[in-house]
């Protein structure tokens, strides 16, 4: 059978993320979204996104495919249910599709001529950018459920002080002395050739995934993500780093998602609590407007390649696009529009000849060749985000 994630009617609301990603590879507990299902499944999948997207990330379709909404983390029943659909079946989450069979001489899907079959347990879904980190403590269990069982840990060093070794999993190549791990408020997954220095203190949930780095004396609260080669250090709480990505000095992170090759300069700081104990707004990029979170705590959601400079200030609940740029005294506003360059003083566009010359230096600092696939991606997202942007 043909597996094919699509990116649903979510794909706005996960915007700033989805401005260069599928919804499927979104990054919530240990593995991405696409990495979960085919896990379960054992089978590689394909991608249905937007257009200017699917040069990167192609769409592969078969005589007989199964769709599946990309929004829906995959449970073990779910994927049974999955597996048994035939001709003219779709599984539903109340009124939410979660997938269908179709075949390649399907003009239409008219869901009125199908069986609809309920799926009515619990599951986890990524409906909303807070969904990341809010939801990020029941995907780390699960994804580490998923990955360690039937396995054996590597050895837990000697000089490590540790809480719940039983709930702490330390693949090949991870090296780590003198730090405290306490998993006795959930489990801690070290990933391959990983680096924990000497001081730091983590309480899980935890994961940190290949090549990844916490520096000396780093402080982290459950529930936390570093994705493949990104660096933390100061203190982090219940936050979400895709890959590659920095925030490699002191400075407080809580509450946020930040996406890839971003970096935080020396002394960031974000708020993650509104001095009035209020309900906090986030901006939507599918009204034009801030609109309720219905959290108490949201920091700070950051795009792609998005940068800033040492001592920047993030008030609660700020968004900031694509390839931004931001620096100087003061905080910022709490909507940084993409290929925006400044600070609480002003903002002017940051064109893209300059933006992609930085890129590719980044990326090549880690081996990565910034593509021609990649560069066409952020032409897109700057002329969508374009309506945003006012130099001052």
């Amino acid at each position: 059978m043909n597996y094919i994630l699509f990116d649903g009617p979510v794909r706005n609301a996960l915007l700033p993320f989805t401005f260069t990603r599928p919804v499927a590879d979104i990054r919530i507990g240990i593995l991405t979204i696409r990495e979960k299902w085919e896990k379960h499944l054992g089978y590689t999948t394909t991608t249905l996104t937007e257009e200017y997207l699917m040069d990167k990330y192609p769409m592969v379709e078969m005589e007989e495919n199964i769709m599946i909404n990309a929004s829906f983390l995959p449970t073990e029943d779910m994927v049974e249910m999955i597996e048994g659909l035939n001709e003219n079946q779709a599984l539903f989450s109340g009124d939410d599709v979660v997938a269908f069979y179709t075949k390649d001489t399907q003009e239409n899907v008219d869901f009125d001529t199908y069986d609809i079959i309920e799926y009515s347990a619990d599951c986890i879904r990524v409906e909303n950018p807070w969904d990341i980190f809010q939801k990020n403590d029941a995907a780390i269990r699960e994804d580490f459920e998923l990955l360690t069982n039937g396995r054996t840990s590597e050895p837990i060093p000697g000089s490590v002080n540790v809480i719940g070794h039983e709930n702490i999993f330390i693949e090949e190549g991870a090296k780590l002395q003198f730090v405290t791990l306490n998993a006795s408020t959930g489990p801690i997954y070290i990933g391959k050739d990983t680096e924990i220095m000497e001081n730091s203190v983590i309480r899980g949930p935890f994961a940190l995934c290949e090549g990844a780095q916490v520096k000396l004396a780093t402080k982290v609260y459950g529930a936390t993500t570093v994705g493949p080669h990104s660096r933390i250090g100061g203190e982090v709480n219940n936050s979400v780093l895709f890959g590659y990505s920095n925030k490699g000095h002191d400075g407080f992170l809580g509450n946020s998602v930040l996406g890839e090759w971003c970096n935080l300069g020396a002394d960031t700081n974000n708020s993650n609590l509104k001095n009035n104990y209020d309900e906090v707004k986030l901006w939507s990029y599918e009204t034009g407007r801030f609109a309720k979170t219905g959290t108490q705590f949201c920091g700070l959601m950051m795009g792609d390649h998005s940068k800033c400079g040492i001592n920047t200030m993030f008030n609660t609940g700020t968004v900031v696009g694509v390839s931004a740029n931001i620096f100087g005294s003061g905080f910022p506003r709490n909507f940084v529009p993409s290929f925006s360059w400044g600070g609480a003083s002003g903002f002017t566009t940051y064109i893209t000849k300059k933006a992609f010359e930085t890129a590719r230096i980044v990326m090549s600092r880690r081996s990565v060749e910034f593509t021609e696939e990649d560069a066409a991606i952020l032409e897109h997202v700057f002329e969508e985000t374009k309506k945003w942007r006012k130099d001052e």
